[in-house]
This record gives structure tokens, C-alpha cells and sequence, in this order.
């Protein structure tokens, strides 16, 4: 499919921040009817904080995937190619097919890079010898069976030292393990190890002292400050580094659930859109670009101090797209984003602490109640209304 050399906005990325963003746009202006264009390669689009459900078994992963044709907004352009360059000083982009693509303004919504490779072993263990992940929807599946299968033994649940996409997910689907091994009559004879490269549960003491409780009634042990580095799949051993001695520490495992490290995309870290840890460099109110003004960051792939979340996503959508309209009318940038952002923590099959909170770490909760507590009530809120909220709502623009 042919399309224009010149849009009046580039969006770089399909996922849920690119087409918030896009579908936000339309709904303000029809006039960027034809005007708007998307660059992403990839044909299926993911509702990925599922994922931790179809690892317990609790969800299909077919019911996470949608054709990506399906939820591009009408009347926006889809160029289905991946960008290798940022041109800001020219206002361009280079796609891998070698064109050349021009704007008027630039929202970057380039989401997170897994780095599976940065864990020795890793890659050629995936779904083998104990070794399970739910960041991939090649492998989620492959944690279920290694928990539905699970006799008895070492299980352990990784958490790196870089960010991640929703700092709680690692945790979560732990306590469904615990859930499930009690209920198999197995958890008498198995023990829970949490290795995190992280120094602390959580980072609100709010909702970190309901889950030390938590780590404390599941009998969970906790191994803060080790850095998963290395699978010696063929052994079943875990080499972890103590991020304060900097000594190695192997552990035996039966199953091993990997959180891989992330980090910002090639294409950014490369580009002179980036901070100098490879995010792209943005007000952390306005999400305005700090050296180039024609150019916004949104969702994962910024240097925003907040969790990666699809709710933060959700807040950061109006922001962006009311500040590039005052800017396109040239009135002043006023609407800021004050960092909200939410992890439903699943703490078992039908319970779930709802976390919200904003830079300051302060909760910002929704409903007038305790969310600290666990809740099937917020339970089936993640699982049933938030993924309904998700496609007919936050991606249609309305929400």
C-alpha cells in the first residue's frame, strides 16, 4: 500500500499508547482525517496484563490478540514498517524499507524492549527444563504447565534490576503459583523463593506493607538485590548476581519463572531523542520533548519516573494530545500529567490489591474504600472490565 511522504503527525508505534493517542486526535479534530499516520510492523495487537491470567489458567491466551488492522482508528494511515532513524532537526523518520517520511509534529509511543538475551541461556531455554515467562505470548502458556505440572520443589520467580512493564507483575504470578499448589496439595512439600533485583516489595509503603503480610501468610521467601544473570537449563540451576557483594549466588530450581531485563529500543537509545540512559527525554508534566518542541513522548519508552503501565498510559493520552493541539493552535502547553499510574496486584485466584499512585508515591485511589485489601471485587475488575474498558473504550478514544 502506497502512502503520502508527508503527514501533518507521525505516530511511531501501533500499541496501546500510538493508538490512544491516534484515536484521541480524530475524536478532538476531524480535520487530521488523512493526516495522521502510524509506523508499526506488527500485524497482532496484544491486551498484554492478561498475560499473567493465561499463565494461572484463568485465561485463553487467544482472548489477549487482535489483528492489529482491527484497531487502527479509521481515517488514520498505518505505514506497517519499523523505524531505524529519528531525524528531528529535518522533522523526519527512516523507515527499514528505506523511506523517508516527513511530519509537522512527532509522537513517540515505541513501547519497551525485552532483552532476553541479556540473561545468559535464557532464549534457548524458553519453555524447557523448568523455564517459563509470561512476557511472551509464544510462552506464556508454557508458565501454566509448569505450574499445573508442579510436584513439589524449588519454584523460583525472577525480578530484574531494570524497569519493567508493570513494576508488580512479577510478583503476581507467584501468589496464583502459591494459590494453586496449595489447592493441587503440593505446597507442603515445595518452597517460594522471590529473587528480585529490586531492594524492596514495592515502592509505596502503603500497598508494600499489605503485600510483606501477603509474602509473610504464603510463607515466600525473599531474596532482594539478586540480578538474574545466567540459566544452566541442562542442570536446573539459576546463577543470580548480589547486587551488594557483586558475588555470584547459584540456585536449584524445579521451576523458574523469568521476568527479563527491558530496556529502551534501539532505534531510541541511538536517536538524538534520548536521555542519556536511552529513554526518550521528556517533561515529565507536559511529555513535551526537552530540546525538540515539536516532538511528544508517551507510555513505556519515556524517561517518565513512574511505572510502566497501561493505566499510566491511560492518564498520559489527554495530556499529550490536549498539549499538542494548544501547540498546533499555537496557544500555550498547560495540561500536565501528574504521574499517576496503577498496578492491579493479583494476590491470589479472586483477590486482588488495586495500587494507585503518583510521583510522590502517594496513593491516588479510585473508589472509596481501603485498596490495600485484597478484593474479589477487584479481582474480576482486572479480569473482566478492564480488558472490555481496554478495546472498546481506551483504544476507540473515549476513555
Amino acid at each position: 500500500m502506497s502512502h503520502k511522504q508527508h503527514y501533518k503527525i507521525v505516530i511511531v508505534g501501533g500499541g496501546s499508547a500510538g493508538i490512544t493517542v491516534a484515536a484521541r486526535l480524530l475524536r478532538r479534530s476531524r480535520d487530521l482525517v488523512g493526516n495522521i499516520a502510524i509506523i508499526d510492523p506488527a500485524r497482532k495487537h496484544y491486551y498484554q496484563p492478561l498475560w499473567t491470567l493465561v499463565g494461572a489458567g484463568e485465561v485463553s491466551k487467544e482472548a489477549t490478540e487482535r489483528e492489529q488492522a482491527s484497531i487502527i482508528p479509521k481515517g488514520v494511515a498505518w505505514v506497517q514498517d519499523a523505524v531505524t532513524e529519528f531525524w528531528p532537526n529535518e522533522n523526519a523518520i527512516v523507515t527499514a524499507s528505506g523511506n523517508q517520511l516527513n511530519y509537522d509534529y512527532l509522537v513517540v509511543a515505541a513501547g519497551i524492549q525485552i532483552d532476553w538475551d541479556r540473561v545468559k541461556g535464557l532464549k534457548e531455554s524458553m519453555g524447557k527444563h523448568g523455564v517459563c515467562s509470561n512476557y511472551s505470548y509464544d510462552y506464556v502458556e508454557s508458565t501454566w504447565d509448569n505450574i499445573r505440572n508442579f510436584k513439589g520443589g524449588t519454584a523460583i520467580f525472577t525480578n530484574p534490576n531494570t524497569p519493567v512493564k508493570c513494576g508488580g507483575a512479577p510478583q503476581k504470578i507467584m501468589y496464583l503459583a502459591d494459590d494453586y499448589f496449595r489447592k493441587s496439595g503440593i505446597r507442603s512439600r515445595s518452597s517460594i523463593t522471590f529473587a528480585s533485583g529490586g531492594a524492596t516489595i514495592f515502592g509505596v509503603k502503603k500497598y508494600a506493607d499489605a503485600l510483606q503480610k501477603v509474602i509473610e501468610r504464603k510463607q515466600i521467601e525473599t531474596r532482594f538485590k539478586h540480578n538474574l544473570i545466567e540459566i544452566i537449563s541442562e542442570k536446573k540451576q539459576a546463577v543470580f548476581e548480589n547486587l551488594d557483594t557483586n558475588d555470584c549466588v547459584i540456585m536449584p530450581y524445579d521451576m523458574i519463572h523469568v521476568v527479563p531485563p527491558m530496556s529502551a529500543p534501539e532505534i531510541i537509545k541511538k536517536s538524538p531523542l534520548a536521555s542519556g540512559d536511552g529513554w526518550i527525554d521528556v517533561d515529565k508534566f507536559t511529555l513535551q520533548h526537552k530540546r525538540f518542541g515539536n516532538v511528544f513522548g508517551i507510555g513505556d519508552c519515556t524517561n517518565l519516573p513512574t511505572s510502566k503501565t497501561g493505566a499510566a498510559i491511560r492518564k498520559q493520552g489527554p495530556v499529550v494530545v490536549q498539549n499538542l493541539l494548544s501547540l498546533m493552535s499555537g496557544k500555550p502547553i498547560r495540561n500536565e500529567y501528574n504521574g499517576y499510574t496503577s498496578c492491579p496486584l493479583v494476590t491470589g485466584y479472586g483477590k486482588l490489591i488495586l495500587a494507585e499512585f503518583d510521583y510522590e508515591l502517594n496513593p491516588q485511589e479510585s473508589f472509596p474504600f481501603d485498596q490495600s485489601r485484597e478484593r474479589l471485587s477487584m479481582y474480576l475488575l482486572k479480569k473482566d472490565l478492564l480488558p472490555v474498558m481496554y478495546w472498546k473504550g481506551m483504544l476507540k478514544g473515549f476513555m
